[in-house]
């Protein structure tokens, strides 16, 4: 009986370690499968977060890039705005009532290496004229007005320098609306140079009504295919370039509505390229003359509503013994290609006879009473 109850013992004690190792077993077990799954969550996380540290330094890298590339351009072009003042010395223009009426204080470009500088007319002073230039650096020449056009509120002086820098000219004729811009110039005066505000265009081929006084009567003007811009533009940014991104100019500052905010204007690059690049290449500009007053179809509705036009440019007047004069043009026909180039546009116009010389033939096609008509005209001077 005893050795029975010992044997009974004994099983029971094998049993109970046999439990025992099987269960401390399934405990290493499951110990080591949570470890090794838990390491490879930690490696995976590992990757990931370092997956998202090098996204987010790329992206901060690449935003970082893209301001640097801007404020680089930007600095570049606003070495080549200047000050331009119809008087020498102007002082603390600032403080004064009417420092940049009286004086004539506003912005220009330098376009070319050897000193030509690109502004508007009201603050250059027409042709043959001088005003005086003020350059980054702070030195002031006496600059000569070579070329200046009222209708288009620009101009272009000439100082006796070279190895200028000077701005890259773009284009004006594939902008966007909503494309980013920025203007430069001088807003009050000096004691604000080279200012650089931000904005986006806002519209393309404007039509704006300007009215002038002069003495007891007011004089009506109108300038078109102008762009819009809520870039700020202040009175002395007048003449100041409107960049693109990529630091190229796609329009000369030129008047801002004072009655709203956050409305300026600037005159097209492309209309006044041909005459700049004829003063690179040669050192003068001769200019072709057609010898018509013509509105294109934005311009028209201020002038006559009852008149409309779909494309092309409507001849409003022919001047006495111009080319236009010698040839069977007449007033209410509608110019609709120039040399087979198609016309929307005053500036279309404007820029087309800029790039030719007096003396040379141009091809008109007309549109007359439902019929059309090819003229041959011979550009004047």
């Amino acid at each position: 009986m005893e050795r029975y109850i010992k044997r009974q013992k004994e099983r029971r004690v094998k049993k109970y370690f046999l439990v025992s190792f099987i269960i401390i077993l399934i405990f290493i077990i499951i110990l080591l499968l949570y470890q090794n799954y838990m390491n490879i969550e930690v490696e995976e996380n590992a990757k990931t977060d370092n997956l998202n540290i090098e996204r987010v330094s790329q992206t901060a890298s690449y935003t970082y890039k893209d301001d640097e590339n801007v404020q680089s351009i930007i600095e570049k072009t606003t070495q080549c705005v200047v000050g331009i003042s119809k008087i020498k010395n102007t002082g603390s223009t600032v403080f004064l009532n009417d420092g940049v009426s009286e004086l004539g204080l506003g912005s220009g470009v330098i376009v070319t290496e050897n000193g030509y500088i690109l502004s508007n007319e009201h603050v250059t002073g027409e042709k043959y004229t001088n005003c005086y230039v003020t350059l980054e650096d702070g030195r002031t020449y006496k600059a000569n007005v070579v070329w200046s056009n009222s209708d288009l509120d620009l101009s272009i002086c000439k100082i006796n320098m070279t190895g200028l820098p000077y701005a890259t000219l773009g284009s004006s004729e594939n902008i966007k609306i909503g494309q980013a811009v920025y203007a430069i110039g001088n807003p009050i005066g000096f004691e604000f140079q080279r200012t650089v505000t931000a904005g986006i265009i806002s519209a393309t081929n404007r039509t704006i009504k300007l009215e002038e006084k002069e003495g007891e009567e007011v004089k009506t003007t109108y300038m078109d295919d102008l762009i819009q811009t809520d870039a700020t533009i202040n009175e002395g940014n007048s003449g100041g370039p409107l960049i693109n991104t990529n630091g190229e100019i796609i329009g000369i500052n030129t008047v801002k509505i004072t009655s709203a905010e956050g409305i300026g204007f600037a005159v097209p690059i492309d209309v006044i390229k041909p005459i700049i690049n004829s003063y690179k290449t040669s050192g003068k500009f001769e200019e072709a003359t057609l010898g018509i007053f013509a509105y294109d179809k934005n311009m028209i509705a201020y002038i006559d509503s009852s008149i409309e036009i779909e494309n092309g440019i409507y001849v409003a007047d022919i001047i006495k013994y111009s080319p236009a004069s010698k040839t069977s043009l007449k007033i209410g026909d509608i110019i609709t290609k120039i040399d087979g180039n198609e016309l929307n546009k005053m500036s279309d116009l404007r820029s087309y006879i800029y790039s030719k010389k007096p003396g040379e033939e141009v091809t008109l096609t007309v549109y007359r009473k439902n019929r059309e008509y090819v003229l041959e005209i011979v550009l004047g001077n």
